[in-house]
């Protein structure tokens, strides 16, 4: 079982078209962003969001492939991947490379935001022409790191819908408060802080407080 992810959301619809917007005059005519599957192995990676959305299943088999995964991440390869995809090797993931050529896609720039326990947030820009430096590559980058923060919590809300009071009690055990703590930081009760544990952890389907502060990490809720 898999917690959804809804690519109806007008929110999240609107950052990424304005993202792509942003990058015309860069080449940019589609943006994908995957997580990793939070009931999955580490490996296992979810398309969270794409633009335009026709491109849905060339982004389905880049996520089903082990191109740019968990193997690839334990290298020392950069943060930041800049590609030709024709030219790569055709190898392995040979499908995605196929359909995004397919769509007249020929460039990509991947850009990693890393994870606890070896996985990561990978945003991917794909362009129709061929780079003639780095240069263009890192224009791309920076506008990933810029526009993450929103892009992150636009995807993170639609995944889960946690209240405020349940993601600040996670957010303090994440920093490693106990329930006592916690409740002396909100304010409130240990019983009531337990309570709001208890919510998230329902609505992330884990058992233990630990696993739930894992998962809202992998989610993007902090």
């Amino acid at each position: 079982m898999t917690l959804p992810v809804n690519f109806d959301s007008v929110g999240l619809d609107a950052v990424l078209a304005d993202w792509v917007c942003a990058l015309h005059d860069q080449g940019v005519e589609a943006v994908l962003v995957l997580g990793p599957d939070p009931m999955g192995g580490r490996d296992d990676r979810q398309v969270l969001a794409i633009h335009p959305p026709r491109l849905l299943g060339a982004a389905q088999a880049l996520a089903d492939s082990r191109d740019f995964g968990a193997s690839w991440r334990d290298s020392d390869a950069p943060l930041v991947a800049w590609q030709d995809i024709s030219k790569s090797s055709m190898d392995s993931g040979s499908r995605w490379r196929r359909l995004w050529l397919a769509h007249g896609h020929q460039t990509l720039v991947r850009v990693a935001f890393t994870l606890p326990a070896g996985r990561a947030f990978e945003c991917f820009m794909f362009s129709p022409k061929s780079f003639a430096d780095r240069s263009e590559a890192a224009v791309l980058a920076w506008s990933a790191f810029n526009i993450w923060p929103m892009l992150k919590r636009s995807i993170a809300e639609k995944r889960v819908t946690l209240s405020p009071r349940e993601q600040e009690s996670l957010h303090l055990a994440f920093e490693g408060l106990t329930a006592r703590e916690t409740a002396q930081r909100m304010d409130c009760s240990e019983r009531t802080v337990n309570y709001h544990l208890s919510n998230a952890m329902a609505k992330l389907q884990t058992d233990n407080k630990l696993a739930a502060v894992q998962r809202a990490c992998w989610i993007g809720v902090f």
